[in-house]
């Protein structure tokens, strides 16, 4: 017999809470002249995320991030929403930002007191985001891999390590302290 899983009002809740949290986060964005791909928030956003909520449930309200921008409200960087900017040459950093979800929060879910794990789910999220949004850059663009990669993903190595440190700092402060998933299955 199959047995049936519910989300409580708090699940529903939080959830709801962390894709705002993208939504707010993720249109700040600062444009740089050698990529059509802005320096965004949005990683805070799914970093806030997957510390607050165990990683399945980061990965609902990420998914509805996206939900949400492609049917046209301004989420995305720069106030921009609409499937286009999915199927465009910045489309696979957002279907990236996924992957980035179910890593990072694996491993902070996962390994929760081992640092040197968790700063591995931040690397390895970050580079699997990279090959999904360069590999995507370099097709919608019609540009060799090797130059969407520097165009799509050494520009913001810095900034992600500044926004990895941040979440790392602040992350634990706001981790569930309701395991949430525990009573729901």
């Amino acid at each position: 017999m199959k047995r049936k899983v519910y989300l409580k009002t708090e699940s529903l809740t939080k959830i709801a809470l962390c894709t705002a949290v993208m939504c707010i986060l993720g249109p700040i964005s600062i444009p740089i002249s050698l990529s059509p791909v802005p320096i965004s928030l949005t990683q805070i956003g799914i970093y806030f995320a997957v510390y607050a909520l165990e990683y399945k449930y980061a990965l609902i309200s990420t998914l509805l991030y996206i939900l949400i921008g492609s049917i046209g409200l301004p989420v995305f960087s720069g106030f921009m929403g609409g499937i286009n900017r999915l199927l465009g040459p910045t489309g696979g950093y957002l279907v990236g930002f996924i992957f980035l979800t179910l890593v990072t929060g694996y491993f902070i879910d996962k390994y929760y007191d081992n640092k040197g794990f968790i700063i591995l789910g931040f690397i390895l999220g970050n580079i699997i985001c990279y090959i999904i949004g360069s590999l995507w850059l370099a097709f919608q663009s019609n540009i060799s891999i090797i130059s969407a990669f520097i165009i799509g993903c050494f520009p913001y190595i810095p900034g992600d390590i500044i926004k990895s440190v941040i979440a790392f700092i602040v992350g634990p402060k706001i981790k569930y302290t309701s395991k949430i998933n525990k009573k729901e299955h």
